[in-house]
C-alpha cells in the first residue's frame, strides 16, 4: 500500500478492534518521518522492509493486567517518572529546548567527515548512559516492545545476513544491542492479550503531528521540518520567502528587500548565538523584527499556517476501509464536498439539489457522532432554506466513522438505525423532540415512525409542564422544514398540537408559589411556547384540521365549521391562558407581567387595559419585590420602547419607583438594573430624557415624543414611504408587484 502513488503523507496507520472500533490506535507518518523515508527507499530499490514493533493486535488489547517486566510490580509503572531522553541530554548540555539542541548537534552538523555513522554512534552512546541510569525511563511496556524488536531483528539477520538496517527511536538502540536470549525475550511476550484487529490508512495533518495536539511523540514545528526535508538548498532563504508570500496574501506590505534583510539578520543571530546555521528560532526572530514590525499578531499567523501547517494527507480508494467509509467517500465526491484540515465556512441554499444533499449528509453524520461540520447562524437570512456550516476534518473522525459502521453500510442506513436506537433510549421528552428535528434535517423520513412512537409515549407519560414546554418549540420548528425539504410532517403536526394542548392545561397551576430562579425558567418557557404557537400556525396554515389526539386520530369537523377552526381555536386557547395568567394574583409577578406584555404585542390588550393592569400590579398593597418582578416581566426583553412611546406606562413605573420605601429599595434594585441594562443605549438615553423632563401625560393619554430628541409630534408619512422600495426588495415582493402592474396595464 505504501507504494501507491496516491498515498500522500501525512497519513497514519489506523488500527482498531473489529468488535470494538472505538478501541483504536494511530501511527502517524509525515514525509520527513524516518520510517516513511526508509520504507519509500526500500520500495524504490527493491529491498524488503518489515515492521518490527509489537503487533497492533497486542497493543489494542493492552490493559493494566499485563504481566510486569523484570520483577516490577504493577504499581511501579504508575509511580515511575517518565524520562524525556532528549530533554535530559539537552539539559546536560545547557539547553532548555530539546529541539534546538537536536538541531545544533545533529541536524546542522551533517554527517561525519570520514564516518557518516559517527553522529549515530555518539547518540547511541549517550542513550546507553541514560538507560543505565534510568532503566526503562518510566516506560515498562517498552521492555516488552523491545523484546519483540529483538526477535524480529534475529529473524531478519537469519534471512538476510548482517546487512540489516534498523530505523527506530534512539532510545531503543541500547536495548536492541543488548545481548539477551531468545527464551528470555519470548518469556516477556508470553501471555500477552490479543484482539482481532483491522488496519487501514487514514489522512493525517501536520497540526495533529504537533506535540500541542496531545500526540506524545509529536514535534513543535512539523511544517518547519517538512520544509527542511523538501528544500533542495538555501532552506532559510526559501523559508523566509514563503513567510513573505503568506504575509502578502494577508495584505501586509512585505517586499523582496524585507526578505533580504531578514536573511541577513537570521545569519547574524546564528553567529552571535554560536549556532552552526540559522534555525527556526533565528528565522522567527528575524521575521518578527523585519516583516512584522515587532508585533506577535502576524507572527501567530505564520506559526499557525507555516510552522505547524494545515497539510492534509491523501489516501487512495484501494486502501482497506469499512463499507460506511467507502459510501461516505462516494457521497463526498458526488456532492463535491472535499474534506479539508483548515476550518472553512460553507453557505448552503437548500432550494438547490446539491446544497440540499450536502445538508442532509452533514446532518446524518452528526446523528452518527461524526462531527465534520457544526451548524452556525446564517448570515443575511433567517429563513429555513439557508444554512451555514463550519467544516473541519480531523483525523479522529476516521475512528468515529469506523465506530458508526456497526449501524449500517451506507450513511443513510446507518443514520436511520442510529436515530431509531436513540429514540428508544432517549431519557426525556426534550431529547426525543430534538431527535425528531434532527431526523427531518437529515432527510430521514423512514426513521420518523419510530421517533414519533417514542415521542407520543413520552408525551403521554410526562406530567412536568416544564418538560412539555421545553419540548414543544423544537417540535414546532421541525414542522417548518416540510416545505423546503419536501418532508411529510403530518404525524409530527398531530403530536405538536396535542402537546400544546397539554401545556395550556398544565401551565397556570405551575406558575404559582415559585422562587426567583424557578420563575425565571418558567418565564422562558412561556416565551418559548408563545413563539411555538405562532410558528405552529404558520406551519399548519389555513388547511389545519381540528386538534388531533396523541394517537393521531382526528375528530370529525362539525357542520358549518371551516377547515381552520381548529387552528384558530388553538391560538385562542393560548390567548385565554395568557389572560388567565395576567389576571391571577397567585401567579408570580414575573410571569404575570410577561403575560400582559405578550397579550399587548398580539393586540389582545390595548394601552388602556395594560395601564390598568400595571396600576394594579404597582399598587401600594403589592410587595416591592413582587412589583419589580412584574415590571421585569412586562418591559424586559426589549420592552423599553413601550415606555418611550407611552408615557402613561412610564409615569406609572416612575411613580411606583419613587414611592418604594428606602428599606426595600436595595432589594428591588438588582431586578430593575437587570431589566433596564438590557435596553439599547439609545432607548436608555431617551428614557432618561423623559424622566428628567417629567412625563407629560401621566394618568392621561399618551404624549408622542413631546420634547424628546428624535421624535416628532406625528409620524412622518413621507419618510416612512421612502423605505418601502427597499423593504419590498428584502421581502422579495418587488418583482411580483411589478409583474402584477404589467398585467393590469
Amino acid at each position: 500500500m505504501a507504494a501507491d502513488p496516491e498515498l500522500r503523507p501525512p497519513v497514519a496507520l489506523l488500527a482498531h478492534a473489529v468488535d470494538e472500533p472505538g478501541r483504536s490506535a494511530f501511527w502517524p507518518f509525515a514525509a520527513f518521518s524516518p520510517e516513511w523515508v526508509a520504507v519509500r527507499w526500500a520500495l524504490e530499490h527493491g529491498v524488503p522492509a518489515r515492521f518490527i514493533d509489537l503487533p497492533a493486535a497486542h497493543t489494542l488489547a493492552w490493559d493494566a493486567e499485563l504481566p510486569s517486566a523484570e520483577g516490577e510490580s504493577e504499581d511501579t509503572e504508575g509511580e515511575q517518572v517518565r524520562v524525556d531522553p532528549l530533554a535530559a541530554l539537552a539539559g546536560a548540555a545547557g539547553y532548555d529546548d530539546p529541539e534546538r539542541w537536536w538541531e545544533d548537534v545533529v541536524e546542522h552538523r551533517g554527517a561525519g567527515e570520514r564516518d557518516p555513522f559517527a553522529p549515530f554512534e555518539a547518540l547511541a552512546e549517550a542513550m546507553g548512559a541514560l538507560r543505565e541510569r534510568y532503566g526503562a525511563g518510566g516506560r515498562p511496556r517498552d521492555l516488552v516492545r523491545e523484546a519483540q524488536m529483538r526477535l524480529r531483528l534475529r529473524a531478519a539477520r537469519k534471512e538476510f545476513g548482517d546487512a540489516v538496517a534498523v530505523v527506530c527511536g534512539a532510545w531503543h538502540v541500547p536495548a536492541l544491542r543488548e545481548r539477551t536470549t531468545v527464551t528470555a525475550d519470548r518469556a516477556l511476550l508470553k501471555g500477552l492479550p490479543k484482539v482481532k484487529a483491522d488496519l487501514t490508512w487514514v489522512p493525517w495533518t501536520h497540526r495533529r503531528l504537533a506535540r500541542s495536539s496531545g500526540y506524545g511523540a509529536g514535534i513543535d514545528s512539523p511544517g518547519w521540518y517538512g520544509h527542511l526535508f523538501h528544500a533542495p538548498d538555501r532552506p532559510v532563504e526559501r523559508w523566509l520567502t514563503k513567510v513573505a508570500g503568506l504575509l502578502r496574501e494577508e495584505d501586509r506590505i512585505v517586499s523582496s528587500a524585507h526578505v533580504i534583510e531578514a536573511v541577513r539578520l537570521a545569519d547574524t543571530l546564528a553567529a552571535m548565538r554560536g549556532r552552526p546555521l540559522p534555525g527556526l528560532g533565528e528565522a522567527t526572530d528575524a521575521v518578527r523584527a523585519v516583516m512584522c514590525d515587532g508585533s506577535d499578531v502576524p507572527l501567530a499567523l505564520v506559526h499557525d499556517r507555516l510552522v505547524v501547517g494545515d497539510v492534509l494527507g491523501e489516501v487512495p480508494e484501494s486502501a482497506p476501509a469499512v463499507p460506511l467509509q467507502r459510501d461516505l467517500v462516494r457521497r463526498q465526491r458526488a456532492l463535491r464536498l472535499k474534506p479539508e484540515a483548515l476550518e472553512r465556512e460553507l453557505e448552503l441554499d437548500l432550494r438547490g439539489d446539491t446544497d440540499a444533499g450536502r445538508s442532509r449528509l452533514l446532518h446524518r453524520l452528526r446523528l452518527l457522532g461524526v462531527g465534520w461540520g457544526e451548524p452556525g447562524p446564517s448570515r443575511g437570512s433567517t429563513g429555513t432554506f439557508r444554512e451555514t456550516w463550519r467544516l473541519r476534518w480531523e483525523p479522529e473522525l476516521s475512528v468515529r466513522v469506523a465506530e458508526a459502521g456497526g449501524w449500517g453500510t451506507t450513511v443513510a442506513a446507518a443514520a436511520r438505525a442510529r436515530a431509531e436506537a436513540d429514540a428508544a433510549a432517549a431519557g426525556t421528552l426534550a431529547d426525543v423532540t430534538a431527535l425528531a428535528e434532527r431526523c427531518l434535517l437529515a432527510g430521514l423520513p423512514d426513521a420518523l415512525p419510530a421517533v414519533m412512537r417514542a415521542l407520543a409515549d413520552r408525551a403521554a407519560l410526562d406530567t412536568d409542564v416544564g418538560h412539555l414546554a421545553q419540548a414543544l418549540p423544537a417540535l414546532v420548528r421541525s414542522l417548518r422544514y416540510g416545505d423546503v425539504r419536501g418532508t411529510d410532517t403530518h404525524a409530527l403536526s398531530a403530536v405538536a398540537a396535542a402537546l400544546a394542548e397539554r401545556v395550556f392545561v398544565g401551565l397556570p397551576p405551575a406558575c404559582t408559589a415559585l422562587d426567583s430562579e424557578a420563575a425565571e425558567r418558567l418565564r422562558g418557557h412561556v416565551d418559548a411556547v408563545h413563539l411555538a404557537v405562532g410558528l405552529l400556525g404558520e406551519a399548519l396554515g389555513s388547511a389545519a384540521a381540528p386538534v388531533p389526539g396523541l394517537d393521531g386520530s382526528v375528530p370529525p369537523v362539525p357542520e358549518g365549521v371551516g377547515p381552520d377552526r381548529g387552528l384558530r381555536g388553538l391560538r385562542g386557547r393560548w390567548r385565554a391562558v395568557l389572560r388567565g395568567l395576567a389576571g391571577r394574583d397567585a401567579v408570580v409577578g414575573l410571569v404575570r407581567g410577561r403575560a400582559v406584555r405578550l397579550l399587548m404585542d398580539e393586540g389582545e390588550v390595548g394601552a388602556d387595559e395594560a395601564a390598568r393592569l400595571m396600576g394594579v400590579a404597582l399598587s401600594r398593597g403589592t410587595p416591592p419585590a413582587e412589583a419589580a418582578a412584574w415590571i421585569e416581566g412586562f418591559v424586559g426583553g426589549g420592552g423599553g420602547m413601550l415606555l418611550v412611546h407611552d408615557e402613561r406606562l412610564l409615569g406609572l413605573v416612575d411613580t411606583w419607583l419613587t414611592g418604594v420605601p428606602a428599606e426595600a429599595f436595595t432589594d428591588v434594585l438588582p431586578l430593575l438594573r437587570r431589566t433596564f441594562a438590557a435596553y439599547d443605549p439609545g432607548v436608555r438615553r431617551t428614557l432618561g430624557e423623559l424622566v428628567r423632563r417629567g412625563p407629560g401625560g401621566r394618568g392621561g393619554t399618551a404624549v408622542r415624543g413631546l420634547g424628546v430628541p428624535g421624535f416628532g409630534a406625528e409620524p412622518d408619512a413621507g419618510r416612512a414611504d421612502a423605505v418601502l422600495p427597499v423593504l419590498r426588495l428584502l421581502l422579495g415582493t418587488a418583482t411580483e408587484e411589478k409583474h402584477l402592474t404589467g398585467v393590469g396595464a
